[in-house]
């Protein structure tokens, strides 16, 4: 290959072109952005960035002398809009057209919005901008906040939000945020952080709407109540950027359908990250965009799969001053069992616990809350299980 281009200079997009240096490709590297930022850490938007304890210039992954060792050309601030039948070239959203022998697809997933959530006061928390534009109104005075929905960004948010001293009151359709991951019962547990933290948790309702001739003003929820907001926060999952694949051969199924190496229907293509549905399982946690890159480009420089990636989920999330950690596959059915720390009336105590999975005598999955080490090796137990040699740093 004489050009590879990567489209997506996210987390996922930087990996992968580090492994193909790494890997011995020395051709041309064009590396595609529809933000006109270079890569930057996502995770602490949602945290230390929205609270000010972090500045732009701390989430840069990339400095000017890897930049220069990359040796790539920066496309930044251009969509792409489409790729053309064979991937042989990448078409973007100003006319221009790169030519090129190999595709890493990494463009990752955007925010959903609500219908009518063009009311002034109404955020989502995705990207750079985003995160701008929440910090400036949070930092004009108090506000009668209202996050919608209860996963990771949403709980995230609302704990910098109560942090900065702002009413705040999070809604979850679901019984408690956070059960598909944990599971009732320890998303019971990690619910009691929201109270703990002086947020108020209303669960088990949608929201029909937002009320606000101009500025927002209130949310409708679907069992008839009104909550009062002046600022409100859309974290309700996201949607894999793949709009700029339609007309391609590729396959598209919420996300860009791959092999268990990343490599799609098109040899010369293959995609990581957030966008990437590997092995029918499209990941959006940290781990996956960096570790799904040196198995992509392997394959991709040999030109069909000779490497697959085998990973064990693992996902954090800093809430109200704690430290939630989760590892491995957990189904309905298993059994919780804490094998270190305590719960207190199903609140954690002051030094936290650890929570096991387990599934016929054997751990599936583990949890924890403010206990990194303990969660380190049973982290690296989980890995040695999947056949793999464990390196973990937290």
């Amino acid at each position: 290959m004489r050009t590879v281009t990567v489209v997506g200079a996210s987390l996922s997009g930087l990996y992968a072109a580090r492994e193909l240096r790494a890997q011995g490709f020395d051709g041309r590297l064009v590396i595609v952005g529809d933000e006109p930022h270079h890569p930057y850490d996502r995770p602490p938007l949602s945290k230390d960035f929205l609270t000010g304890r972090a500045s732009e210039g701390d989430l840069a992954l990339t400095d000017s002398e890897e930049s220069a060792g990359l040796d790539a050309e920066w496309v930044l601030g251009v969509r792409a809009g489409g790729l053309d039948a064979r991937g042989r070239a990448v078409l973007l959203d100003d006319g221009r057209t790169v030519s090129t022998d190999g595709v890493v697809i990494a463009t990752g997933a955007r925010a959903r919005r609500l219908p009518g959530d063009g009311l002034t006061g109404v955020h989502t928390l995705r990207t750079l901008d985003d995160a701008r534009a929440l910090r400036a109104e949070l930092g004009r005075g108090p506000r009668q906040v209202v996050v919608i929905g209860g996963g990771f960004i949403g709980a995230e948010t609302a704990s910098s939000c109560a942090a900065l001293g702002h009413r705040v009151t999070v809604v979850e359709v679901a019984p408690l945020p956070l059960v598909p991951q944990l599971g009732a019962e320890m998303a019971a547990v990690c619910a009691t952080l929201h109270r703990r933290g002086g947020t108020e948790l209303v669960t088990g309702t949608g929201v029909r709407g937002l009320r606000g001739p101009v500025a927002v003003t209130g949310v409708e929820l679907s069992d008839g109540r009104t909550l009062p907001a002046d600022l409100v926060i859309v974290g309700i999952g996201a949607t894999p950027n793949t709009g700029w694949l339609a007309g391609s051969t590729l396959a598209l199924e919420d996300g860009v359908r791959c092999d268990d190496g990343c490599v799609t229907a098109l040899p010369q293509v293959v995609a990581v990250g957030d966008v990437a549905r590997v092995g029918g399982i499209r990941a959006e946690h940290w781990t996956s965009a960096t570790e799904q890159p040196r198995v992509a480009v392997a394959n991709l420089l040999a030109g069909r799969t000779v490497e697959t990636s085998r990973s064990v989920p693992y996902f954090w999330s800093d809430q109200y001053g704690a430290r939630i950690q989760f590892a491995g596959r957990r189904r309905d059915g298993d059994s919780v069992r804490i094998t270190e720390g305590a719960l207190a009336d199903g609140t954690p105590a002051d030094d936290g616990f650890l929570a096991r999975y387990e599934r016929g005598g054997r751990t599936t999955a583990v949890l924890s809350v403010d206990r990194p080490r303990p969660f380190l090796r049973a982290r690296r137990e989980l890995l040695r299980g999947e056949g793999r040699v464990a390196s973990v740093v937290l």
